[in-house]
């Protein structure tokens, strides 16, 4: 199953930079562990924003939960979640084979 996922992320202004620096390491290592199994296909920034697209290729919406939960800005970020189906005018298309 596709997702489409838009993450809004707000640290707390309280949040020194260390801390954030932290977070923002361990967000892109668990990314980059998520890219490399297939479950997350691809990343894009939003221009201007601290926000991205991302599209997560999963077994079930609980699956897609667990993976979303684990990522370390978690607390931090606002998620909206999009499930996707191939349109039928598509003559071909990467994410769906």
């Amino acid at each position: 199953m596709l997702f489409l996922a838009r993450m809004d992320v707000t640290f707390p202004e309280s949040m020194d930079r260390a801390a954030r620096a932290e977070y923002q390491k361990r967000e892109k290592e668990y990314s980059a562990e998520q890219q490399r199994t297939g479950v997350m296909r691809g990343i894009w920034r939003i221009v201007g924003e601290y926000a991205n697209y991302s599209m997560f290729d999963v077994e079930s919406a609980e699956q897609l939960h667990d993976v979303l939960s684990g990522f370390p800005m978690f607390p931090y970020m606002s998620v909206k979640v999009t499930p996707l189906a191939q349109h039928p005018n598509a003559t071909k298309s990467d994410f769906f084979g």
